[in-house]
């Protein structure tokens, strides 16, 4: 028998990860999911994905167990889904997603509907720690890179190249946090279209307008800069309470504020693109 301070479990029921609940049903989650990239080659890739506990992507049920023993192996949890087998050597792959087979270390297929979160072992949640992230990334895509496999079979080659571009899309889309938020509206069924407004207000609309005249008028990197750095300013404040919104599940205001993140975000690529004529 463990010792009660050396055991924890958390069960989360069908509702938890169910679309239909509001996101602050999974405030405990956010918390409870890390960010892991401990594996250095194939050899022990098994602990690793075995190491934390993941998210499965929305609208499929079950249910997670999580135990944390300071002293026990890498294998801390177990999961209610589908057994998936290799294909090559047929045998049940422990880990989720699976990457490589343990048995005969043959890359695997990529798992239709994965989450971008768990795909990068990340934590379902808007403000993700972006070092892990990026070094989770670049030990997958060493992994998995297409040139490992120029002398494996065309399957091999195949999935390999599927895995990688997979992992870099994923990459991409988790490390800002527009495409991360608007990636995680999509997950709860919601969508902001290209191309409208999204319900924005006639003085934002009008503060925007002021803000590209500006830019357009500046005459100095200054002036520039000046305009970038009130729009850096201004995307950390709409971070914060995109992040305070999604806690509590308020998507309806976090897409509002993620389509003037998007605006803000526009701007600070004009500012780039403004500096660019000054060199």
């Amino acid at each position: 028998m463990l010792p009660f301070n050396s055991l924890r479990i958390v069960c989360l029921s069908r509702a938890l990860v169910h679309p239909s609940w509001p996101m602050s049903n999974r405030q405990s989650v956010y918390k409870t999911v890390t960010c892991s990239a401990h594996f250095m080659s194939i050899s022990f890739l098994k602990d690793t994905w075995n190491s934390n506990m993941h998210l499965k992507s929305l609208g499929k049920e079950r249910k997670l167990i999580y135990y944390s023993n300071p002293v026990s192996s890498h294998r801390n949890y177990s999961t209610g889904q589908v057994q998936l087998n290799c294909w090559n050597c047929r045998q049940p792959l422990d880990t989720t997603p699976a990457f490589f087979c343990m048995s005969c270390k043959v890359v695997q297929p990529p798992e239709e509907g994965t989450s971008y979160f768990k795909i990068m072992n990340c934590d379902y949640t808007f403000t993700l720690d972006i070092h892990k992230l990026q070094k989770r990334y670049l030990l997958l895509q060493r992994s998995l890179h297409p040139d490992n496999f120029s002398q494996k079979s065309v399957k091999e080659q195949e999935y390999s190249e599927s895995h990688s571009a997979l992992v870099n899309k994923a990459y991409q889309t988790l490390l800002k946090p527009l495409s991360r938020g608007l990636y995680m509206l999509e997950l709860e069924g919601m969508r902001i279209e290209e191309g409208t407004d999204s319900g924005a207000d006639l003085e934002f609309l009008m503060e925007l307008m002021e803000i590209n005249e500006a830019l357009d008028k500046a005459r100095t990197p200054e002036e520039a800069n000046k305009i970038g750095q009130d729009t850096k300013r201004k995307l950390a404040v709409l971070t914060e309470e995109i992040d305070a919104a999604l806690l509590k599940g308020e998507l309806q205001a976090a897409k509002a504020l993620l389509a003037q993140m998007k605006y803000h975000a526009n701007i600070e690529e004009k500012v780039k693109e403004k500096l660019s004529e000054f060199m």
